[in-house]
């Protein structure tokens, strides 16, 4: 793209972290435009600082609550970057590298994009530090909803922004939230067991593993719609892949497995890349 200016020094960094931290990601990100993938690298290295801070095993949860709301001030800030290493250094002993470098992922973001990037940062920030909060308490399906869109639906629904962005990629908003919101479900019912040994419960009410299933393979039947509606281009090809992977891990769990072989992996995507 014209007038973007690429950092591969920093580009390097955060794709080493970014293989670091999701296997799901890091190859459809990795083989994006320029561009589009800097952008894309950015937000997702910046969710994932974000995350770690909520799941962190050893920050009270008002510590938690204070670096989560300081985060989404920060990304309002007019030196973003500058507000973030405030933040951010007094814990350098304690948080993990890819949370301590929020300030680089920043920065590696396109300046026409990160409008779009710095919205969502700090919109999920705000979300959740209100979960750290009410302590994920999950009762229903409207809180699952509620939940699954502060952790990953609103990263579909920013995703479609940065497709328009790109190259005016048109897409549905509701159905990319979706395609996040499944993505997210199929984590809750893969890591079912570590979450309730640490107190935590992601079911709604009632619900076992059957109705999780069906849950996850309703908003991955809308992701397909979304995918399906897509243009030719990077957006599609990105898609494909985390999608994919989320359906295969759906049917692997229904049969009493856990988690994909990295064999299988490389399998599915190849199988929708080519």
């Amino acid at each position: 793209m014209e007038g973007i200016k690429i950092n591969n020094e920093v580009l390097n960094d955060a794709l080493i972290m970014l293989k670091k931290t999701s296997r799901t990601f890091y190859i459809p990100i990795s083989q994006l435009v320029i561009g589009l993938k800097e952008a894309v690298t950015s937000a997702y290295l910046c969710m994932r600082a974000i995350d770690e801070i909520e799941d962190h095993e050893q920050l009270s949860d008002e510590l938690k609550v204070e670096l989560l709301l300081g985060i989404h001030d920060a990304f309002q800030a007019a030196q973003v970057t500058e507000a973030l290493q405030k933040l951010l250094s007094p814990y350098q002993a304690v948080l993990p590298a890819v949370t301590l470098q929020l300030d680089e992922w920043v920065d590696l973001c396109p300046s026409s994009a990160a409008p779009i990037v710095n919205r969502y940062i700090a919109k999920m920030a705000l979300q959740m530090s209100e979960w750290v909060q009410n302590g994920w308490h999950i009762h229903t399906e409207e809180d699952l909803d509620r939940y699954t869109y502060s952790v990953a639906g609103m990263v579909g629904e920013m995703l479609s922004e940065l497709w328009l962005w790109h190259d005016g990629t048109q897409s549905d908003l509701t159905k990319a939230i979706a395609f996040g919101r499944g993505l997210q479900a199929v984590n809750i019912l893969r890591n079912r067991n570590e979450d309730m040994k640490r107190g935590v419960d992601f079911f709604p009410d009632g619900w076992g593993f059957k109705e999780m299933q069906q849950y996850t393979r309703r908003n991955l039947q809308q992701a397909d719609s979304y995918i399906a509606d897509l243009k030719e281009g990077p957006a599609l090809k990105f898609c494909k892949v985390p999608l994919a992977l989320a359906h295969a891990t759906v049917n692997l769990i229904s049969v009493g497995g856990n988690k994909l072989t990295r064999d299988t992996v490389l399998k599915i995507v190849s199988r929708v890349s080519g």
